[in-house]
């Protein structure tokens, strides 16, 4: 499944209200039909790091939407923190939703997007037919994230220059002729220093996600990618996870990065959880008692 048949692809928009009016989303449709799958990006990095499964899944019949939400890519990066959290994500994907006229679907996240889908599962369970988490952000990974980050808001708050020279850096370079993991990284090298600032302190000091009690909640039919030796997506997030969702299912990467570089397996993987999950083929079985 290393090269995806041609499906259509279309670029859209839809609007959501917010602190300061309405803001902008900038989405692109894979595919067509009735079984939906959202993808989630991770905290600042653009949409396209999620195209490759987008087309794979699409051209086995799925209608994927991947979103850039507020802060991504070529979505509006209004300057308010409080326009940003793990929560406002969440209710910018049931927009889409809503915007697509999609009832259910499979919602996908990597990073801070797996914590994203978490909270779609958690506010709005109904509209959730299936999850795939890659990589989930949670009490191991806390500390690192939070060491990462700090620096970035930091830099973007005081030292502005330091991220529009490397925004403006970036710019020369003749990005169609380069390979999609470095065009990748310019996008998201490409950034503005007060949006930057904002989405980061508004993640940091909003809800990171759900609580361990909500999680357990979930029934929806849930697939976890673990990465191994990654010390930023610890493999025990993924078991924490695993132990808290009834039914759900783990699967290991061989590498931090082998869904990005050596895709061919976990795309199989995940193609036929999704399928599954769009037939209403999988059920969560509750072990625990209540």
């Amino acid at each position: 499944m290393g090269r995806a048949a041609l499906a259509s692809e279309m670029v859209g928009q839809c609007f959501v209200d917010g602190p300061r009016g309405r803001d902008r989303l900038e989405f692109t449709e894979y595919g067509g039909g009735d079984a939906w799958v959202v993808l989630v990006p991770p905290l600042l990095v653009p949409r396209r790091v999620h195209a490759h499964t987008a087309r794979i899944l699409a051209s086995s019949g799925l209608h994927v939407v991947v979103l850039d939400p507020l802060g991504h890519g070529r979505s509006d990066r209004p300057e308010d923190p409080l326009a940003y959290s793990v929560t406002a994500f969440a209710h910018q994907v049931i927009a889409l939703l809503d915007h697509m006229g999609a009832t259910r679907a499979v919602i996908g996240g990597s990073s801070l997007g797996a914590n994203v889908a978490l909270e779609v599962a958690t506010i709005a369970p109904e509209r959730v037919s299936g999850l795939v988490l890659d990589g989930p952000v949670l009490d191991n990974a806390l500390a690192v994230q939070v060491s990462v980050l700090t620096p970035v808001l930091l830099a973007a708050r005081f030292a502005p220059l330091t991220v529009s020279a490397v925004r403006v850096a970036t710019r020369p370079w003749p990005r169609r002729m380069l390979p999609e993991w470095l065009r990748l990284a310019l996008e998201t090298l490409d950034q503005r220093p007060g949006a930057v600032a904002a989405a980061v302190h508004g993640v940091l000091y909003g809800r990171f996600g759900p609580s361990s009690a909500e999680r357990a909640a979930i029934t929806a039919p849930t697939l976890i990618l673990a990465r191994s030796h990654d010390p930023f997506h610890p493999v025990a997030d993924a078991d924490l996870l695993a132990g808290e969702i009834a039914g759900s299912t783990t699967e290991y990467a061989s590498a931090p990065l082998e869904w990005r570089r050596r895709p061919e397996r976990l795309d199989l993987v995940v193609t036929r959880f999704a399928r599954e999950c769009a037939r209403g083929g999988l059920r969560v079985r509750r072990t625990r008692s209540s």
